[in-house]
């Protein structure tokens, strides 16, 4: 696949639902290997796809080049890390910023299914952002969540107005944005020379939902990330007040794969929401 041969491969830590390896090649090149085994078939190529259009952002966030895919394995560049800094921060922030002015054609994606984690994201693709976000984001993990038991009757009659309300509690209209979709700190790279983003869920967004991510789980140095962010391209008003509307689908995603708590913080989330109705 890689026009060589592989002399060695060692585990690395990364992510839950894959394995990773650092592979060493014959002609002298070190790369990043993740697998999954039984992976469901164009797992791989929606990944690949989603690194290749963010990597086509002009300015944006750079990611780790995309050397190989099959149905087996993602082959990509190696990255080496480093320790993040507060002017690596503010890059980060101005880069993002120029991610997502790249923009999508549509909310959601035109490029085949999807995937967040292990789970099926629905691509759509969509006109208007509340009806992605209603029917693509909340619905589907809500009814999940209530099937696997995971989320009491008051979350889901919550949940259930925000999806009712939305058109009321999305702000400002905008165009779709090229958002990374997964944005929690796991996801960025931090080097030497600034930031790089990794394992995508890409498709065209409201930027507000990557910002909401990267807040809900924390960043170093984030304070830093967002002014700068704002600075590049100032946001709308209110979208700090916006944000448990856009961190919901993330934690209804924790609450179907992993229970506990989750399922307790999507109520909050929701009735947060609803107070700007």
């Amino acid at each position: 696949m890689l026009g060589t041969a592989v002399e060695s491969f060692t585990p690395v830590g990364g992510g839950s639902i894959c394995e990773a390896r650092r592979a060493r090649l014959d002609d002298g090149r070190t790369v990043f290997v993740k697998t999954r085994a039984g992976a469901p078939p164009g797992f791989f190529r929606a990944e690949a796809i989603g690194l290749e259009r963010l990597a086509a952002a002009g300015d944006g966030v750079p990611v780790p080049q995309v050397l190989a895919h099959d149905e087996r394995c993602l082959v990509l560049e190696w990255v080496t890390t480093g320790v993040p800094s507060a002017a690596a921060a503010e890059r980060f922030g101005r880069a993002l910023a120029a991610t997502h002015r790249e923009g999508a054609d549509v909310f959601g994606s035109a490029d085949g299914p999807g995937w967040i984690g292990s789970l099926d994201l629905p691509q759509g693709p969509w006109e208007h952002w509340p009806d992605l976000w209603a029917y693509g984001r909340l619905e589907p993990y809500l009814r999940a969540a209530r099937k696997a038991g995971t989320v009491d009757k008051r979350t889901v009659a919550d949940v259930e107005k925000v999806i009712a309300e939305l058109p009321r509690l999305a702000g400002p209209a905008e165009p779709p944005a090229l958002i990374h979709g997964d944005l929690w700190a796991g996801n960025v790279l931090w080097t030497e020379t600034g930031a790089y983003l990794v394992d995508p869920a890409a498709h065209g967004g409201h930027r507000e939902t990557d910002l909401a991510m990267l807040t809900l789980f924390g960043l170093p140095h984030l304070d830093r990330v967002l002014a700068a962010y704002d600075e590049a391209w100032p946001l709308a008003p209110g979208w700090r007040e916006r944000l448990p509307l856009h961190q919901l689908h993330p934690v209804l995603v924790h609450a179907v794969l992993f229970g506990g708590s989750y399922g307790a913080q999507a109520g909050q989330l929701a009735r947060q929401a609803l107070r700007l109705a």
